[in-house]
């Protein structure tokens, strides 16, 4: 039984994401797998969307909970590449609506060179979380990399694998990073997980684009 979100629950996304996630997860497997999803995860309440609002009562159960089941249903290779997918549709179909909460608009983000935006837009999408949810994100700049840390996750809170599975967090990564930098791919992967026992979540980012 999943845990009510006034009640056991201690960390939160607002409910604007966990509506996106929703909206996202319908348009990826329709509406009848969602309800599949939801029945299994034991969170039927969701099949009414949360209010499109930044108060956090989104529990982080939730969101791992979600994921768990997807896998469930598809298969862990299928379900895993189908939470990725979501995660990108999330960034375009939502997640792009902070940008004027966060004054991107007011940088010159297109008078920058390409290296500068790459840093300056992950920079801004970390903002992002730390500002409007409980999910603590960092950044770490390496020679050839930079490493985005989640050292609280919704996406795996809770769970248990022997693989990495924050392809929901990889997938709005890739899609933020694509949008910040004006349309560039960049290889990105999960190198550790809190699932598989690390202490945090760990993405790497490489700079050279792979386009």
């Amino acid at each position: 039984m999943q845990p009510s979100a006034e009640t056991s629950a201690q960390y939160f996304y607002p409910n604007r994401i966990g509506r996106v996630i929703l909206m996202a997860m319908e348009t990826a497997m329709g509406r009848d797998r969602l309800d599949e999803i939801l029945k299994i995860a034991d969170l039927e309440q969701l099949k009414k969307l949360p209010p499109n609002n930044l108060e956090k009562k989104f529990p982080f159960e939730w969101v791992s909970g979600l994921q768990a089941a997807t896998e469930k249903i598809y298969g862990e290779r299928s379900g895993r590449a189908l939470n990725a997918r979501v995660g990108r549709l999330c960034f375009n179909n939502g997640l792009r609506e902070f940008e004027p909460l966060l004054g991107i608009a007011d940088l010159p983000m297109q008078l920058m060179p390409l290296s500068m935006k790459f840093r300056v837009g992950l920079e801004v999408f970390a903002r992002v979380f730390n500002q409007f949810s409980d999910q603590v994100v960092k950044l770490s700049d390496e020679q050839e990399a930079y490493l985005w840390i989640i050292e609280r996750n919704p996406v795996c809170w809770g769970r248990h694998t022997t693989e990495p599975c924050c392809q929901l967090a990889q997938g709005i990564l890739a899609e933020s990073i694509f949008w910040g930098t004006g349309g560039r791919r960049y290889w990105v992967e999960e190198i550790e997980c809190t699932a598989v026992g690390a202490k945090a979540c760990v993405f790497k980012i490489y700079k050279k684009p792979l386009d």
